[in-house]
């Protein structure tokens, strides 16, 4: 956490959505972004600035919207995963995502949507990220749909499959998963529906330079 703050901002502003406790907010930051966070729930290990609200209300609001230059989006996944099906009926969760594309395809500034590997139905895996690609020992599989921006970058394949080194995740190694994410500053519930700062990292970088040309253009 302290290595994110003391990164200096780049300028540029972005709306991280369904915030939760602000993994995806962490890398963004560490990709030099100042991050505002929002979440319909009070977030108080948040590290950035937040607002409680609903974020799809807040996707409505172009007068709020006019302060960022991007918006990073990751609407609750429990209907989509497969671990919801395991463990109870994920016709009992709310479909978040399919109003949070619809208002997204509507902004002019660039975008990213985050989801479970599940929700590949809905969307389109620009971005279909590992922890093992990025050195972490999570096999936490996440894939991000950008829009009005585009990008392409190389990673390591990833090498969780039969990796004995990957801390296992499960009720009894939440702590040790949350760490091994870097979501250090979360609780080990928090980190459940976490995802490792470095993936946003990755991408926030690109999204950063697709930004700065944006405007030199």
């Amino acid at each position: 956490m302290s290595a994110a703050l003391a990164v200096p901002v780049n300028g540029m502003r972005l709306l991280d959505l369904f915030c939760c406790a602000g993994g995806a907010a962490v890398g963004y930051r560490l990709a030099g972004f100042e991050v505002t966070g929002v979440d319909i729930r009070p977030q108080p290990r948040y590290p950035f600035t937040f607002v409680q609200a609903d974020a799809l209300e807040v996707l409505g609001d172009p007068v709020f919207l006019a302060g960022f230059d991007a918006v990073h989006a990751s609407p609750t996944c429990q209907r989509k995963a497969r671990v919801t099906a395991w463990r109870g009926n994920r016709d009992d969760h709310p479909d978040t995502l399919s109003p949070t594309l619809r208002a997204l395809e509507h902004l002019s500034v660039p975008w990213v949507v985050e989801n479970v590997p599940e929700a590949a139905d809905q969307l389109t895996p620009d971005y279909l990220l590992c922890g093992t690609q990025f050195g972490l020992r999570v096999r936490r599989h996440r894939i991000f749909q950008v829009g009005n921006w585009s990008s392409y970058s190389l990673l390591p394949p990833c090498r969780c499959y039969r990796n004995r080194d990957l801390v296992p995740f499960g009720h009894k190694h939440e702590r040790a998963f949350a760490d091994a994410m870097g979501c250090t500053w979360m609780t080990n519930i928090e980190g459940r529906q976490a995802i490792p700062p470095a993936y946003t990292r990755h991408i926030g970088n690109a999204l950063a330079h697709a930004l700065t040309e944006r405007k030199v253009a």
